[in-house]
């Protein structure tokens, strides 16, 4: 009787993500969890913002009725009133929608532009690296905000004095950036032109655009992840930076934390706290969140860093089992 052929079962794919957890423990676990329960928290806010806050960004008034300048945290405005009589829960609660979209279109606007430029000058070399190379150096030499405040006043029309929009706070983010797209994928794509899988597709006369986003760009963005984590937090803080100094955006056009920081300073003198310290706060955790991320990740996704935990936890471990077996 012939033996019934068996067939092996399909490998289960795990769920995404899930491989993330199980190369963190300890202490690098629990901060990856509060990172990303923070920045959860940041988008379901952002996002339902219109749901969320009992007014609107710029309302002064309901049912005609004014409301009390500065006034204290109380049951119709849990964060009080700013200067303007503004409610500070619902300007809080907008500004994470702002942030959200500045921070989204200038990381996709940094990696659309940012990336393939490092791919072109890391694979092709000669003239056009130099030249994107020295080009990319100069913007990166400058002064992060001073660079942010120079093109959000290019952008906004040349007038020093006037606030642009969320369109124009993104771009000027976006030219901080891409220095270090650029660099990043420039030089991982010229440790991997060499390598032989390169050559084959070269020898088979693939086209150039085949070879760089079928064969080198999947094995030159491992460290992007970390990257994007990381400047997000940092263009929170610029665009901030650039709303309390008067760069930002139009206080008419959306809700944004930096100025209402920078309106806030006045009430500092009259005991009123309420005003600067909520959007502050916003400010801290969500740079919190994205930092402890950012920072869990390189951890995980940088060999080096995972084979030096490796090495100092093997001596723990056979100590351990030395002690066992005596």
């Amino acid at each position: 009787m012939a033996e019934p052929v068996v067939i092996p079962a399909a490998p289960r794919r795990g769920i995404p993500g899930l491989k993330l957890f199980s190369l963190t423990s300890g202490l690098q676990r629990v901060t990856l969890i509060c990172g990303l329960a923070l920045i959860g928290l940041f988008v379901i806010v952002a996002l339902f913002a219109p749901l969320i806050a009992p007014y609107g960004f710029a309302q002064i008034s309901d049912h005609g009725v004014d409301f009390v300048r500065q006034q204290a945290p109380s049951a119709q405005h849990w964060f009080g009133t700013s200067v303007r009589g503004e409610d500070v829960f619902s300007r809080v609660v907008y500004g994470a929608r702002t942030a959200l979209i500045v921070i989204a279109i200038s990381l996709v606007l940094s990696l659309i532009v940012g990336v393939p430029l490092g791919l072109v000058s890391g694979y092709v070399g000669r003239w056009v690296d130099r030249v994107l190379v020295l080009f990319m150096d100069a913007i990166y030499a400058f002064p992060t905000l001073l660079l942010a405040i120079v093109v959000s006043i290019v952008v906004a029309g040349g007038n020093s004095s006037s606030f642009g929009g969320v369109l124009s706070a993104a771009v000027a983010i976006t030219v901080i950036y891409v220095p270090q797209y650029f660099r990043v994928v420039r030089n991982a794509t010229v440790a991997v032109k060499t390598e032989p899988y390169v050559d084959a597709a070269r020898v088979t006369g693939a086209p150039i655009g085949r070879i760089l986003f079928r064969h080198i760009f999947p094995n030159v963005t491992q460290s992007l992840p970390v990257i994007i984590t990381l400047n997000g937090s940092e263009a929170i803080l610029t665009l901030a930076a650039l709303g309390f100094l008067g760069y930002g955006i139009e206080p008419t056009q959306a809700a944004e934390w930096g100025y209402d920081l920078n309106k806030a300073l006045a009430d500092v003198s009259d005991g009123i706290w309420w005003t600067g310290i909520f959007p502050g706060v916003a400010i801290v955790l969500i740079v919190l969140g994205m930092t402890m991320v950012g920072e869990s990740l390189n951890e995980v996704l940088n060999p080096l860093l995972r084979t030096r935990r490796n090495v100092d936890a093997a001596p723990a471990d056979g100590v351990a089992q030395e002690g066992k077996d005596d």
